[in-house]
């Protein structure tokens, strides 16, 4: 904002100088100076409604004749204050005004608000899980009384620990009624399931939904929580936050790349080793703010407590697998790949890191073999060309600005940028969403496009604009009824659009991939490219070195006689058909960094010692590829990262040091004033850094090949349709892939194994809401609860990833009621 936009004004004697519109409360942070609040929060709309923020407040006086400034005796303005005191987190600051944060009339207020608070509280600072972390207990020690005047006996009593869902309880006694959570709930993230009920001292808050608390974004309300009146279900009693060491790391369930933080502590009934009690936001406002999705809080570390983790390398050996050292399995693996000679697949998840695939793709080329990316989602080398660049932060977009979302639920896919979507819609952006159905992001589009599954490219000709007049434009594109060889299309046109739109260089301008994992654009940027049919690309192969994938539980591989190694945390049905299983370090246990799906890329640090057997996958690979001849950085993190920059022209510029830079961000937070911004993590390990886009050009994958795939899928969908029904693979958050069905936390939310289905064709094919079906698509079959959904098109069944039924894109299908029919 520009100089001229500024205000003057004077905060407990200091000279504050702020732009137009900011809140007393706020002018007042950014000059260091304390004013405390409970209700109040820098991302929620104002209420002024505990009082605590209260101060005296002085303007100027004005000649009511002739509108000028009244002088005194030394040709300083005259400042008239009011009789009463005033909310400071409610009032705009203005210029010459003058606020007094520390008169014996304001902090008698303070007290006297401090004193009504706690005469409902229940003082249970000893047991309450938010002691030492705890706004409340802070500010009573700093300006409360020493003692109270009322009747302990006149306190209300509630029973303890209320379970508002399956992850949060609430404490009925210590609620101070702010409203911060079901604010939030409403303002923030749209899902009013919370909300007072009763009235005066009878108020409390209940959930309205069922489930109860039904909403991704539950944990970030304890987080803003004042009090300990809401906890999550697994941090209650665990631990005292003086207790826990904290190590920072980036959240590895979607690609978006929300910065968090872990609190670790070492425990008896582990024999003393360290574990992670908990999982906090960490403040990066460019990417996730200060708010964490439930999944990422509540499912993104389980499996490494796992007792079936990997922990030891394992070889066949007379068709069973059986515990060897790390030398065995190390010289075994790298003496049959030597032995086999060309024609190694090397199949990475994008779950392994940026140094990881590095090194894997590395090996792969070595031993005259390719690394295959395992993906459902196409078009990261056009991403690579027409992404985001520097400076991009999606709070920038407004009005003036546009933003496509196209083949894709953001919601269910990458809820942060559903969020952060939504919020640019709410300051004025253009929002188009474009799908066969309904989705949660139609309620903040200015346009909604609907057409048929296989008419993706043709919907982009019924957009209602073309986006010219846009300062911006940002395209989020997706995988839904498209498969690789449609994505890889649509991102073409996409690209085709926003080169047309006269505004590719906005400041806020790219193509964004909804990729699956938390470092799928990071494989395209460094090389890795998807096998459009991944199935026969690992049947032809004579080697197949996995890591951080399962084929075989994804039901498109079979072992034959082919030689596997696999590389991983868990004993994946892949492993199980391995003949060398090497245990890998989880993402926690070791340094590296990933690349969200807005190029930006993030370190993760070292959160815990890894098991003793296991290793980094870098390490792993850089050790395999020593003993056929090839020399890797195996040890160092930081120093492969350095390699790669080197290498890799989009990384250009890059180290971890750069990774590791921070700067100044709004809204303030930290741990030494909790009450403002809540037990956010300030960031002291850095905000990451965008790719170079590179320059235009074509690949392997940008090629003939794929068009011609994608208009051979695009009749395989039209010609499902017409013969009856059309079964398309959907994301759902809480699905039941490897990682989030190792959490206890989320269990009770993960998605049954179901599929979506219209209420006309649930009637056409006698299928009833509840009931068990067999559905046949794509060569595979299972089992699926049938659930009755408008949100389903006519004749369409959608069938969640990670439910059993794993297809590669949108495929004819039947389906037949298991139930059998009443005469």
């Amino acid at each position: 904002m520009s100089e001229a936009n500024n205000v003057t004004l004077t905060i407990d004697k200091q000279t504050v100088r702020v732009p137009a519109g900011t809140l007393v409360v706020d002018a007042a942070k950014k000059a260091g100076i304390d004013i405390p609040v409970f209700c109040y929060h820098p991302k929620m709309e104002p209420v002024g409604m505990c009082r605590m923020c209260l101060v005296e407040i002085g303007r100027p006086s004005k000649d009511r004749e002739t509108g000028e400034t009244v002088l005194d005796e030394h040709g300083d303005p005259v400042i008239q204050f009011g009789p009463k005191l005033d909310t400071g987190c409610t009032i705009e600051v203005s210029e010459g005004m003058v606020v007094r944060g520390f008169t014996e009339k304001v902090m008698d207020a303070r007290l006297e608000m401090l004193e009504f608070i706690l005469t409902s509280h229940p003082l249970d600072c000893p047991i309450c899980d938010k002691g030492g972390e705890c706004p409340l207990q802070n500010l009573t020690m700093r300006y409360g009384p020493g003692k109270s005047r009322f009747l302990l006996d006149d306190k209300i009593r509630l029973a303890k620990q209320l379970p508002l869902g399956e992850l949060i309880y609430l404490d009925r006694e210590r609620c101070i009624q702010c409203a911060r959570c079901t604010r939030f709930q409403d303002e923030i993230v749209d899902d009013p399931v919370i909300g007072f009920f009763n009235r005066g001292r009878a108020l409390e808050i209940v959930t309205f939904s069922d489930p109860g608390f039904d909403s991704y974004w539950s944990g970030n309300t304890t987080d803003i929580c004042p009090v300990g009146a809401l906890t999550t279900v697994d941090f209650r009693f665990e631990a005292r936050p003086w207790e826990l060491n904290s190590a920072a790391s980036i959240c590895n369930q979607c690609p978006v790349g929300c910065n968090f933080t872990f609190n670790t502590r070492r425990e008896a009934k582990t024999g003393g080793d360290f574990v992670i009690k908990r999982v906090m936001p960490r403040q990066n406002e460019a990417v996730n703010e200060i708010w964490i999705c439930d999944k990422g809080r509540f499912s993104s570390y389980h499996f490494s407590e796992r007792e079936d983790r990997l922990t030891q390398p394992m070889i066949r050996r007379d068709g069973m697998l059986q515990p060897a050292s790390w030398g065995e399995a190390l010289d075994f693996a790298a003496g049959k790949l030597e032995e086999l000679g060309s024609g190694l697949v090397a199949l990475a998840g994008g779950r392994l890191s940026n140094e990881d695939l590095f090194n894997l793709k590395s090996l792969a080329e070595h031993l005259g073999g390719k690394a295959v990316l395992n993906t459902h989602v196409a078009g990261g080398d056009i991403v690579s060309r027409h992404g985001f660049k520097a400076g991009t932060d999606l709070a920038k977009l407004g009005k003036g600005d546009a933003v496509l979302v196209i083949a894709c639920d953001l919601e269910e896919e990458a809820p942060i940028w559903w969020l952060r979507v939504k919020q640019a819609a709410e300051r004025g952006a253009r929002l188009v969403v474009a799908n066969p159905r309904r989705t949660k992001l139609d309620a903040s589009a200015s346009d909604t496009v609907r057409y048929e599954y296989g008419e993706e490219l043709s919907a982009l000709d019924r957009l209602p604009e073309r986006f010219t007049e846009a300062g911006s434009l940002a395209i989020f594109y997706g995988a839904e009824g498209l498969g690789l060889a449609g994505s890889a299309a649509l991102a073409a046109a996409l690209a085709d659009l926003l080169s047309g739109s006269g505004v590719a260089d906005g400041p806020c301008s790219g193509l964004v991939a909804v990729h699956g994992r938390p470092n799928d654009q990071g494989a395209w940027e460094l090389g890795l490219r998807p096998a459009a049919d991944l199935a026969g690309a690992l049947a032809g192969a004579k080697a197949v070195y996995i890591a951080a994938a399962d084929p075989a539980g994804d039901g498109v591989f079979e072992k034959g006689d082919r030689f596997v190694i696999v590389q991983d945390v868990l004993l994946t049905p892949t492993a199980e058909l391995a003949d060398v299983v090497l245990p890998a370090s989880g993402f926690m246990e070791r340094d590296g960094s990933y690349t969200s799906g807005e190029r930006r890329v993030q370190r993760f640090y070292t959160t815990l010692p890894p098991p003793p057997e296991t290793r980094p996958d870098f390490t792993i690979t850089a050790q395999v590829a020593a003993r056929v001849g090839l020399e890797l950085e195996g040890r160092h993190a930081g120093r492969l990262f350095a390699m790669l920059a080197e290498a890799v022209p989009a990384f250009s510029g890059l180290s971890f040091n750069r990774l590791a830079e921070v700067e100044e961000q709004w809204p303030i937070v930290g741990r030494e004033d909790m009450y403002y911004g809540g037990t956010t993590y300030a960031n002291y390990q850095g905000l990451g850094a965008h790719l170079v886009r590179q320059a235009d050009g074509e690949d392997v994958w940008a090629g003939e090949t794929r068009a011609g795939e994608a208009g051979a899928q695009k009749r395989g969908a039209r010609d499902a349709k017409n013969s009856g029904l059309l079964a398309v693979p959907v994301t759902r958050l809480y699905d039941r892939g490897t990682v989030i069905s190792q959490s206890n936390t989320l269990a009770p939310r993960l998605a049954e194994r179901h599929l979506g289905v219209h209420p006309e064709t649930a009637r056409k094919h006698r299928l009833l809401d509840g009931q068990p079906a067999h559905i046949r698509a794509g060569g595979r079959e299972a089992k699926l609860v049938v659930r009755v959904t408008e949100a389903a098109p006519e004749d369409v069944l959608l069938v969640p990833r990670s439910m059993g039924l794993d297809l590669d894109g949108p495929s004819e299908a039947a389906v037949k009621s298991l139930v059998k029919e009443v005469a």
